[in-house]
């Protein structure tokens, strides 16, 4: 009696299966199909009528035009071919370079690290290849340009410059991307200075002039960890009342005895009023528009 329920159970089990797997095969069958045939319309040439020539001609020229237009706006930011000077000819430049910034930082009151020198100071006691001094003379003028902006702005300290050796100073040869309109060349500054510096200088670079910058990333934080107390705030009692004064003070006046800021107070004050040094990191890169490629 088991045994034939069991068998009669699998056979019910066996039809619906059976059942389930014919109706999958059927509905396989008609998506193939399907799909086949909106594959066969997609491969078709546009059908041959003059409205349908037209508006794909017309839909073709607006785009080219909107990208050469685009195009033609990065212009002014495409090199022409660099030429290479003698390595002890870049050097000079670098010097020179060098001298003009420190003088500028310093002009503004800024402290900058040592040893600086303007995030080339591999150079400091060795000649760069000369097969590569036209690309380093590029980004030097860049890097010049934006510390000379930094300097302007007046921060209080510059605490780093650091600039990645080009792959071309490792000895190797560089491959843009498939498809690249520019190339990066990447900074990182670190700085800190009031609130005023900060913005002064992130305003100036993102406005393009003679050089387009973008910024990679951004950290802006407070010099001090610690937010004022007002246990740090110290406070002096007045001086002795003047015997010559027409209204001296009465008994009981709450102004008797008070306690008032001494003038170093005005520290916590400028803190507390947000006028307390931020600590800036910017990593960016610095483009270099390549040839434009010609528009089918």
């Amino acid at each position: 009696m088991l045994s034939g329920a069991t068998l009669l159970g699998a056979a019910l089990l066996f039809y619906f299966g059976f059942q389930a797997a014919q109706r999958y095969d059927e509905a396989k069958a008609e998506f193939d199909t399907a799909a086949s045939e909106a594959s066969s319309y997609e491969n078709l040439a546009l059908y041959p009528k003059s409205a349908n020539r037209d508006g794909k001609r017309k839909a073709l020229d607006e785009y080219r035009q909107a990208v050469t237009a685009l195009v033609a706006a990065f212009d002014p930011f495409r090199t022409a071919d660099l030429k290479n000077v003698t390595p002890q000819e870049f050097t000079n430049t670098l010097l020179a370079a060098n001298t003009d910034v420190r003088k500028a930082f310093e002009e503004s009151g800024t402290i900058v690290p040592e040893p600086f020198f303007m995030g080339f100071e591999k150079y400091k006691t060795s000649l760069a290849n000369g097969k590569i001094t036209g690309l380093l003379d590029y980004q030097l003028s860049s890097i010049k340009k934006l510390m000379l902006a930094l300097s302007q702005a007046k921060p209080t300290e510059l605490k780093n410059l650091h600039r990645p050796n080009l792959v071309e100073e490792e000895g190797q040869a560089y491959k843009s991307a498939a498809n690249a309109v520019a190339r990066s060349f990447p900074l990182e500054i670190t700085f800190v200075g009031p609130e005023r510096s900060a913005r002064e200088f992130l305003s100036t670079i993102t406005q393009p002039q003679g050089q387009f910058v973008v910024i990679r990333s951004l950290r802006i934080t407070n010099d001090k960890k610690d937010p004022p107390r007002t246990s740090d705030a110290k406070f002096d009692r007045p001086a002795a009342a003047d015997p010559m004064m027409a209204f001296p003070a009465m008994p009981g006046d709450p102004l008797v005895g008070a306690a008032v800021p001494a003038a170093d107070s005005g520290r916590i004050l400028a803190q507390i009023l947000g006028n307390e040094q931020v600590c800036v990191f910017v990593r960016l890169d610095v483009l270099q528009f390549l040839p434009a490629q010609k528009i089918p």
